[in-house]
């Protein structure tokens, strides 16, 4: 009875260790895509009024891990049955960053007095809060696009493991990728309250603390704005990756062009391609429902 009991510790033992190596390995393989992660969601969970600020980011965050929740099991199960499935899901998810990266370069380019104008009318509560719950919807459905490749490339890490140390391999990268990036966000959003606090602290004299916070109040705007665009160049250069890796036509186009040059040029051209078809089918269904 007892030499069955050390057996299993035993093989309990094996196996998370078996687990943290293959973790190790997993948010390795996942560094990258996380930055892009974090570049992306740090811009959309910002530019709310300070009070929403921390809801809307926890909204996200729950939104984040309702998506993994979803998408660990569905990545198992057509892994082991259908895996060409997760290939052609990536590339549509690619298509879906891609558009979204260009179509805010478009705004910013045509639209920018459109946009300002817009935000300027929006000033009453209702059509406040309705902006939130699109901006939040929006922020999780591209998280979900970044959660499919973030499981995808943990899952590929362990496809020589047993099916226990996939799942619990891949369900704790999921894990600290959405507390890591979404609490570095929330860090990033609290900087002048951080700063302000400081200025209290320092009874507003010259010195460290003073011109630490300072700092942090002064830099908050600037971050924002950084993020921005960091977070539009992450979608293109993300899309731009996904497809690259997952359509052999555009892996072995020009070997001799550098990677990330190649998955620019292609995260920009599907943005494009895939505005121009959204655009026209918009334009098509409003001429239709007028006649």
């Amino acid at each position: 009875m007892a030499s069955g009991i050390f057996a299993i510790l035993d093989d309990i033992a094996s196996l998370m260790d078996d687990v943290a190596m293959s973790s190790k390995i997993a948010t390795e393989k996942t560094a990258g895509i996380l930055g892009d992660d974090l570049a992306v969601n740090a811009e959309k969970a910002t530019g709310f009024v300070s009070s929403r600020e921390l809801p809307v980011l926890w909204a996200i965050t729950k939104g984040s891990l309702l998506n993994k929740m979803i998408i660990i099991p569905i990545a198992l199960v057509l892994n082991y049955f259908f895996p060409i499935a997760i290939k052609v899901i990536l590339v549509f998810g690619g298509l879906y960053l891609a558009f979204e990266g260009v179509e805010k370069i478009i705004e910013y380019l045509f639209h920018r007095s459109e946009t300002v104008v817009e935000a300027q009318s929006d000033e009453n509560i209702d059509n406040g809060l309705e902006a939130e719950k699109v901006k939040v919807k929006s922020a999780i459905t591209t998280d979900f696009i970044l959660s499919i490749e973030i499981v995808i490339i943990a899952l590929g890490t362990v496809l020589d493991k047993s099916i226990g140390t996939q799942i619990i391999t891949v369900t704790i990268v999921s894990f600290l990728a959405t507390v890591g990036v979404y609490g570095i966000v929330a860090l990033i959003v609290r900087m002048d309250d951080a700063g302000f606090k400081l200025l209290k602290r320092s009874n507003n004299r010259k010195g460290f603390l003073s011109s630490l916070g300072q700092f942090l109040i002064k830099a908050l705007p600037v971050v924002i704005r950084l993020l921005g665009v960091i977070g539009t160049v992450a979608l293109i250069l993300v899309s731009g990756g996904i497809l690259v890796h997952n359509i052999d036509y555009l892996h072995h186009l020009f070997p001799q062009v550098p990677s990330i040059i190649k998955e620019i040029v292609s995260g920009l051209i599907a943005g494009v391609l895939v505005v121009f078809v959204v655009k026209t089918f918009g334009k098509l269904l409003t001429v239709f429902k007028k006649k």
